[in-house]
């Protein structure tokens, strides 16, 4: 299987259907092929050759779209980079993977002279934003204009489709390579637990440089339907479109959803397209449930847990078990059961399965489970043992096979939707010259579910306080990873082994 079979497919069986929807921008999926085919070849005239990294540092829109098949098409590999980092963070993945061209939209233009001058191996930019193009950047729709349409490469199976940088306890990135039949293998289990809607338009709020964003994207593709973008999340913004675009369903993290409700413009917009709604990347939210179900009663509501290693879906929670009974019932706090091709396991810290109803950890076994993380054959080798992908993640399995998530054994904290790994965290905090120690863990919090919170001990004679700490943070990982809260204390509590005890800070 290769990835932009679905693409081919769509082209030949109904090329006049609408494939984008941007702002005032349409196009067919003809029109859509034609500019993908464009592309390929003039990232092949700038030396992409069969494997080569190609990055994208943009927010959502069209050209996005055109960029994940772009890439595939010309033979390329994508790394999608995070929006959300800083130049460092950003620096890293380009040259851990080598990437050698970047393409940048106007929102991240401003970044691009940091990277020029950080990077071990500058990649070559282009520019997609609106207006005129940068100095020392080339024009995306120039190249488009000028390059010559090439032939799908077709590459596919166990080749490498995507690098994709999720957050790492050692505080550096981890780059998940996910082959085309990883993603194709995420996607169709997901396509037959909810067959696609006929004449769908799904509108794309989360970023497509995530997995959830990319794998919701990849359905779409394998669906032949129609995508509508906006660039980032604004209650407002997404209830008109939502009415002005008729989009049938959509993919939110609880938050977006808790701001949609809240708008005072809610009930004034005409929702009665929407018809599936998915929400994850965050705990299951039983009163966010409660309160969506009120208001839009007719609404299909599912939840998934997944991972970037498992590209992404590990489990979905259908609508049937969203109704009275099954919220009721407490099958609606679940995360569903494992999809089809995917097995799933509850073990022990020796790996051995636990019996039902019983606190493990997730391991997860599949045709969707990555290669491995780029140039880190021990992170590899600890998070895939004999055939099976440790998650990290507690939870336990009922007897009809519903996994419920009770906990992140790693130390994971979500916040808005997004990773946080508290050793990016500490990292950083420590950098600081008057910082002894410090600990991060996650904290409840009632917008974002979880705040991020550190703990500090400082130097001896040393002076600081929250806020120096937190503008110092700034300079090295993105703003939502910095603590929104900072206590100080003369000592942490430590295990005799030395270890901090970070269920003590949390009681």
């Amino acid at each position: 299987m290769y990835m932009t079979q679905c693409l081919q497919r769509t082209l030949q069986q109904n090329p006049q259907h609408l494939a984008t929807i941007f702002g005032v921008r349409r196009q067919t999926y003809r029109q859509f092929g034609e500019r993908v085919a464009c592309l390929a070849g003039a990232l092949q005239t700038l030396g992409m050759a069969a494997g080569d990294r190609v990055g994208m540092l943009a927010l959502n829109s069209d050209r996005y779209l055109e960029y994940i098949m772009g890439v595939w098409w010309g033979g390329g590999v994508l790394n999608p980079v995070n929006i959300r980092w800083s130049v460092p963070e950003i620096v890293y993945s380009l040259d851990d993977c080598a990437t050698g061209i970047l393409i940048v939209d106007e929102h991240f233009a401003a970044l691009v002279e940091g990277i020029r001058k950080t990077a071990r191996h500058a990649p070559r930019f282009i520019y997609a934003g609106e207006g005129g193009v940068p100095a020392g950047m080339l024009g995306y729709e120039q190249l488009i204009a000028q390059a010559a349409a090439v032939e799908d490469a077709g590459r596919g199976g166990e080749d490498l489709a995507c690098i994709m940088y999720t957050g790492g306890t050692t505080g550096f990135p981890k780059g998940v390579m996910q082959s085309h039949w990883n993603l194709w293998s995420a996607c169709m289990p997901r396509m037959v637990d909810m067959p696609p809607l006929r004449d769908g338009r799904l509108l794309h709020v989360a970023p497509l440089f995530h997995v959830a964003g990319m794998a919701r994207a990849l359905i779409q593709f394998m669906a032949g339907e129609t995508h509508v973008l906006v660039s980032g999340f604004e209650a407002g913004e997404v209830l008109r479109v939502i009415e002005r675009e008729k989009v049938t369903e959509t993919l939110l993290v609880p938050t977006m959803i808790f701001a949609l409700l809240a708008h005072p413009d809610f009930e004034l917009h005409d929702l009665g397209s929407l018809k599936r709604l998915t929400y994850g990347a965050s705990p299951s939210a039983g009163e966010m449930v409660e309160q969506v179900l009120a208001r839009l009663p007719d609404i299909e509501l599912s939840h998934s847990y997944g991972l970037t290693e498992a590209c992404p879906v590990v489990s979905s929670n259908l609508p049937c078990n969203h109704t009275p009974a099954a919220r009721k019932s407490g099958l609606s706090r679940s995360v569903g059961r494992g999809g089809l091709g995917v097995n799933v396991k509850i073990v022990d810290p020796q790996g051995r399965e636990v019996p039902r109803n019983t606190v493990g950890e997730i391991i997860v076994r599949g045709p969707n489970i990555m290669q491995g993380y780029w140039n880190k054959p021990e992170e590899t080798a600890r998070a895939l043992r004999n055939g099976w992908l440790y998650t990290g993640d507690g939870g336990y399995m009922d007897e009809q096979g519903y996994l419920f998530i009770v906990d992140r054994l790693k130390d994971m904290i979500v916040s808005g939707g997004e990773n946080v790994y508290s050793a990016e965290v500490e990292n950083a905090l420590v950098r600081h010259p008057a910082v002894a120690q410090a600990a991060v863990i996650g904290i409840p919090h009632a917008q974002w579910g979880e705040a991020v919170h550190a703990v500090v001990v400082l130097k001896p004679g040393a002076q600081a306080d929250a806020e120096q700490l937190r503008l110092y943070c700034r300079e090295f990982i993105a703003g939502y990873k910095c603590p929104k809260s900072i206590e100080f204390r003369n000592e942490l509590p430590l295990s005799a082994a030395g270890k901090v005890l970070k269920r003590e800070l949390r009681r």
